[in-house]
């Protein structure tokens, strides 16, 4: 096992000072990590919420470098691409510290992304490698056609060491897949500054503090996931608990022993923890602080929650490609908290555009938001066609929303999600893309036509429904699509998990297009 003195040698990092609060711009999370090391090394980083185990900064540190190790000793270089496959638990950020000490670029995909999405994003970021799990080494070697590291086997045998390609703050570090509405995942580029930048702001929200007791039931390679387990915690020297798979149950036990005072969740699972049994017997009173986001949390379930636990529910809107535009805090009454996306973040410069990119901030809204600030991503890796569409022609980055700004052009103004350009069904706070889910219910031998859209649903918020015509003289059913799509390798996330058989044609508009506003009408 590799020591901290041996890590803090290696990496020229033993002069760190103590991380306050406000970090500099230029820190990073290895740096930050180094200095953890030197002061606390006992302390704890992460623990599962389980309650076991603990992974303090010494040890954390240890088994990232192990890791680093391991891919320098498979040949990759600094700068080259490696894939990780990993929970969503410990295991990631080992994975995201690891990558980042040997100095190549991570990619970070879900946890429910199938084979033919894995293949995809390896090949389209050119990665080198992949790390995962034992289970799943044979399965992915034979899906990418790469070399898999499993963490389990990784060790301190390994012959390399550090050799100080660390990162700058601004540079290319980290890599996620995010939904499109069309074809296949992008890939969303980051680099550290941006959270760094994010987390000032929420320490600013929530007035976060090192004695905080963090928990995230967010996925960890995307971005609300990324600052709330893997930056925040991190910089602040706090413990985060995290789990491989969301348990209601064991999240509610953990607030209670483990006293955890900040958590991050998305509505779905908010909704999930009000409905078990011990949210009403369990003492929740260390919580005061809960970021949500990812869909609007219903007004009514808002209330309830906060009144049943004492905790502010607080929220950022933007994107894992925009970072944040607006915010809510502890400072906001609960009608802003709970009914609007919050007050405007003043240095993202947020304005509205039309459908010809002008601007028309003046007129408040309804419209498209943009902004330019120091929480944008630097766009999509690889991706002319999708990076024309994020940006306007000046260089300003767009929402899929339709937003409403109240009152126009102030500094403070809030602002309202009231819509969506984009065709997504957001389920659980996932965006899914319909024409993708549309294009692969369309592969099925049965499915003459076929469209897809959201159906409400009391827990998820929405839920995918395929509408579909069979060709004559066939049938399909729910379950005889999902192992068709099992059987081509798409995620789960892009299964209907409603289907409705249509007699004779789908509704159309003038146009002739599928009227996705009229399926909801048709009976199920």
């Amino acid at each position: 096992m590799v020591s901290a003195a041996a890590f803090t040698t290696r990496t020229k990092l033993s002069n760190l000072t103590p991380v306050t609060v406000h970090t500099p711009t230029d820190t990073t999370i290895a740096a930050v990590v180094a200095g953890h090391v030197r002061y606390r090394p006992g302390a704890t980083a992460f623990a599962d919420i389980s309650g076991s185990p603990h992974l303090t900064w010494s040890g954390y540190v240890a088994r990232a470098h192990e890791l680093a190790a391991a891919i320098a000793d498979r040949g990759v270089g600094p700068r080259e691409r490696v894939g990780l496959f990993v929970p969503d638990g410990i295991s990631a950020h080992i994975a995201f510290l690891g990558c980042e000490l040997a100095g190549v670029v991570a990619l970070g995909m879900g946890a429910r992304s199938g084979d033919r999405e894995i293949a995809h994003l390896l090949r389209r970021t050119s990665s080198r490698l992949l790390v995962s799990t034992l289970a799943e080494s044979d399965r992915l070697r034979t899906v990418s056609g790469l070399e898999v590291i499993a963490l389990e086997e990784v060790s301190d045998d390994d012959p390399n060491t550090i050799d100080g390609q660390l990162f700058g703050s601004d540079e290319l570090w980290f890599l996620n897949s995010t939904s499109g509405t069309t074809g296949l995942p992008k890939v969303v580029k980051h680099h550290q500054r941006r959270w760094f930048a994010f987390h000032d702001l929420a320490v600013e929200a929530g007035r976060l503090e090192p004695s905080d007791v963090f928990a995230s039931l967010v996925p960890a390679p995307f971005g609300f996931g990324l600052w709330t387990s893997h930056f925040t915690p991190t910089i602040l020297g706090a413990p985060c608990f995290v789990a491989d798979r969301f348990n209601p149950e064991a999240t509610l036990a953990a607030i209670e022993r483990e006293r955890i005072s900040v958590l991050s969740a998305v509505p779905t699972q908010l909704a999930l923890l009000m409905a078990c049994p011990d949210f009403s017997e369990r003492d929740l009173s260390s919580l005061r602080v809960v970021f949500t986001g990812g869909e609007m949390l219903p007004y009514e379930r808002g209330v309830a929650f906060e009144e049943r636990t004492g905790a502010a529910l607080l929220q950022f809107y933007g994107s894992n490609e925009t970072g944040a535009l607006s915010r809510t805090t502890l400072d906001d009454p609960r009608d802003i908290r709970l009914r609007t996306a919050g007050r405007l973040i003043a240095s993202m410069h947020v304005r509205l555009v039309d459908d010809d990119d002008l601007d028309v901030s003046a007129t408040g809204g309804p419209a498209v938001p943009c902004c330019n600030g120091p929480l944008l991503s630097l766009g999509y890796d690889g991706d002319d066609e999708a990076n024309r569409q994020l940006y306007t022609p000046d260089g300003w980055m767009k929402m899929g929303d339709l937003v409403s700004i109240d009152p126009p052009l102030a500094a403070d103004a809030v602002l309202t999600v009231v819509g969506r350009t984009a065709d997504l069904i957001i389920r659980g706070g996932k965006n899914i893309s319909a024409p993708q889910v549309e294009e692969e219910v369309s592969t099925h031998p049965s499915v003459a036509l076929a469209a897809v859209a959201a159906v409400p649903d009391p827990v998820f918020g929405e839920r995918v429904c395929a509408y579909v015509v069979t060709r004559t003289g066939t049938t399909l059913t729910l379950k005889e699509l999902t192992e068709h799509l099992a059987g081509r390798g798409v995620g789960k996330e892009l299964w209907p998990e409603v289907l409705v058989l249509v007699t004779d044609d789908l509704p159309r508009n003038a146009g002739g297009k599928v009227a996705k506003h009229a399926l909801a009408s048709l009976p199920r």
